[in-house]
């Protein structure tokens, strides 16, 4: 891609009325729009990466079976007051709406009542369990203050991945075994040394759930960590002598690390919560009707992007770990080189890499290289014309700073 044909621009100066760094570099380095509160569009180098961490979670949902399906954001009002959920002061956060002919909908917040009445038509019998569906699709919440940019939005993209089980039991392995696919994807995102496993309430579906909160300043939780080379912590509204006692842990509060955290992932064992209010029973191999076992396992997907930026930028911008990065490279192409400079896109292109080529012909040096600071793809290769009397180039690591100065005929080779 080069610069002149993309469409979002960066900014001199940080937006005024965003107080969260996430949103404040996002926006000045040209990969959101502001609509409103909690309402963001996610412009071309913004999307690249929306895409690329929506991949690296699919790909891991599908290694433990899940299967990607897509509903609506349209809700039948009907399905939600079987549950109780309709209700406004049970769910605060519904934005409702009306069909032309008075009939009332929702936009959906969740989809665990929609999913069970779908899964009705497809689970009869125990061979059709265990069964992971998920989805990545767009959610909307009525919340009371969007803020902390990406971290608190009204309307976002969300994972949610639900397990249809047999029992307990079988709920409960692979309940666990998504603790560690979870981490994983964080681990992907360079997020791993600084998530916990966090102990929480499970509010309405069970005694306990689990959260992952990546330690930040930014973060609206406080987490006490209880092991680090475990990963485990509890939030600090949940911690208890009763969640001591259940967890069989030898701990004083007064001596455990506390620190402020993002939540960027939860997983809930839900039981038989909806099965039994929506009626989603399966034959067992013996003849008898028994009611599904589920689960469920939530990832907001900007608010990770939001939790990415938080953890990896510096005073000069952002600083993308290469997985998510929108493009492999950011070539930077000087005064007077324009035809080694396409010729090195080109190059750089047949061989499989992604590239952003700022080829403004019009912009100084120090622009670029501060663009390309504030953009903060992994790798930059400059090409000037001094260096170029020599046949060399220079290529600089984004988060040491380190610049190299290496030949054009070896670039290729050491990329």
């Amino acid at each position: 891609m080069k610069f002149t044909q993309l469409f979002s621009k960066t900014k001199k100066d940080s937006p005024k009325d965003e107080v969260s760094k996430n949103a404040q570099l996002l926006i000045k380095a040209g990969y959101i729009h502001k609509e409103l509160a909690g309402v963001y569009t996610y412009l071309p180098l913004g999307l690249r990466v929306i895409n690329k961490i929506s991949n690296i979670i699919r790909e891991e949902m599908n290694k433990v079976g899940g299967q990607e399906i897509l509903m609506t954001v349209l809700q039948d009002k009907g399905l939600w007051e079987k549950t109780g959920r309709w209700n406004d002061d049970v769910v605060d956060d519904w934005f409702k709406t009306k069909l032309k002919n008075d009939t009332e909908l929702g936009l959906g917040f969740t989809h665990e009542e929609p999913l069970v009445n779908l899964m009705k038509n497809h689970i009869n019998s125990y061979k059709d369990l265990p069964i992971y569906p998920y989805q990545i699709q767009t959610k909307f919440r009525n919340e009371l203050r969007a803020k902390s940019g990406l971290m608190r939005g009204r309307e976002f993209l969300m994972k949610d991945m639900y397990s249809f089980s047999k029992d307990k039991e079988e709920h409960e392995a692979f309940y666990e075994k998504m603790k560690g696919v979870y981490m994983n994807i964080f681990n992907k995102l360079g997020l791993g040394d600084k998530t916990y496993i966090t102990i929480s309430s499970g509010g309405s579906f069970s005694k306990y759930s689990y959260e992952f909160q990546t330690m930040s300043e930014a973060g609206e939780d406080i987490i006490y960590i209880i092991d680090q080379e475990k990963k485990l912590a509890i939030n600090k509204d949940d911690f208890n002598e009763e969640i001591i006692k259940d967890f069989n842990l030898e701990i004083k509060k007064e001596n455990l690390i506390s620190s402020k955290s993002i939540e960027i992932g939860d997983i809930y064992s839900l039981g038989f919560k909806y099965s039994e209010a929506m009626n989603l029973k399966y034959t067992t191999k013996d003849g008898e009707d028994k009611f599904v076992y589920m689960g469920c396992y939530g990832i907001g997907i900007p608010r990770l992007m939001g939790a990415v930026v938080e953890s990896n930028s510096d005073d000069k911008g952002i600083v993308w770990p290469k997985e998510i990065s929108p493009f492999d490279i950011h070539l930077i192409g000087l005064d007077k080189v324009a035809d080694t400079s396409n010729k090195i896109y080109d190059g750089l292109i047949e061989r499989g890499f992604s590239v952003l080529y700022d080829d403004r012909a019009d912009t100084s040096a120090g622009i670029k290289f501060n663009d390309a600071d504030l953009i903060g793809i992994p790798i930059q290769i400059i090409i000037g014309e001094k260096k170029l009397k020599n046949n060399e180039l220079e290529m600089k690591d984004r988060k040491t700073q380190e610049i190299k100065t290496v030949s054009v005929d070896s670039l290729y080779d050491l990329l």
